[in-house]
């Protein structure tokens, strides 16, 4: 993402501001950068900077104010200021903006498969995997199936094997690129994603794959009518979530949405869709402890 306010001054500023950060002095950084603002009033990334600096020092106040000003000046939120609203409270759970999404996984692309497989001991396409095979009555075979949310295509990998045609979807043409390369999607498609399944022909999939997806998700209720709505007579969704232990949808420190059982239970009912499996599954760690988590698997 490129970070400049058009202005010399502020943008070396910004930078430097941005240098004491990793050094550490984020009360250093968060006067720097209200000079910033002050010079370009207009620059999202200084402010939501600011936001984050004033975070850190216990000032959710001066935080607020300054998110508010970062999603003013980029109606698209490529930074997810209306995500950390959300966190302090100043708004309620919000759809993740897609221009954040893209431009977070943009980002994180080159660096995706080795974070997840190394630290955060990621597994969500097995235990997807594992889940289906205990609900089929033989060797799963899916003529068409729909992987939401594909990334480098790592649920592709796994799942190739048993779908005679896979479609890959995602926001992120990094990301995508890197899935292009792994050679096991029929078709791959740059969108968002349930933009994309509520426009897939009417019981036309045998499987919709989701795997990690929906913690981007401040609801699933959105998921289920599409979902019942595109997939043929008996075929399946299967999904992982975070989850916790009380009701409705909670959005974590580390900006992902846990979803609790019972509201994934009424995602599903709203479409119309069989629960199959409902069960606790932790699919990555967080600085070495598993997070809880759910794998559902539901049938139209």
């Amino acid at each position: 993402m490129i970070q400049s306010s058009g202005d010399l001054i502020a943008d070396r500023r910004y930078e430097w501001a941005r240098g004491l950060t990793e050094a550490g002095d984020s009360a250093a950084a968060a006067e720097l950068l209200a000079e910033v603002v002050a010079l370009a009033p207009g620059f999202a990334a200084a402010w939501f900077a600011l936001g984050e600096a004033r975070e850190r020092l216990g000032d959710e106040t001066g935080a607020i104010a300054a998110f508010e000003q970062a999603r003013a000046a980029d109606p698209r939120d490529a930074h997810g200021a209306a995500v950390r609203l959300a966190r302090l409270g100043a708004l309620p759970p919000v759809a993740m903006p897609v221009g954040y999404i893209r431009s977070l996984f943009d980002g994180y692309a080159p660096k995706f498969e080795g974070s997840l497989a190394g630290r955060l001991g990621y597994r969500g396409p097995q235990i997807l995997l594992d889940a289906v095979k205990r609900v089929a009555p033989t060797e799963p075979r899916f003529a068409a199936a729909l992987d939401l949310g594909c990334g480098t295509g790592l649920a592709g990998e796994t799942f190739h094997p048993f779908c005679a045609s896979l479609t890959g979807v995602d926001l992120s043409s990094g990301m995508l690129a890197l899935a292009r390369d792994k050679k096991v999607y029929d078709r791959l498609e740059e969108a968002e994603a349930m933009t994309y399944l509520r426009a897939v022909p009417d019981a036309s999939l045998d499987l919709v794959l989701a795997a990690d997806v929906f913690i981007y998700f401040h609801e699933l209720m959105q998921v289920g009518p599409p979902a019942a709505r595109a997939l043929k007579s008996g075929g399946l969704i299967a999904f992982s979530v975070e989850t916790h232990d009380g009701d409705g949808v909670i959005l974590r420190n580390t900006l992902r949405y846990a979803h609790s059982e019972p509201h994934v239970r009424e995602a599903m009912a709203a479409g119309g869709l069989e629960l199959l499996v409902v069960e606790q599954a932790w699919a990555r760690r967080e600085k070495g402890d598993e997070v809880p988590g759910l794998v559902v698997v539901a049938r139209r």
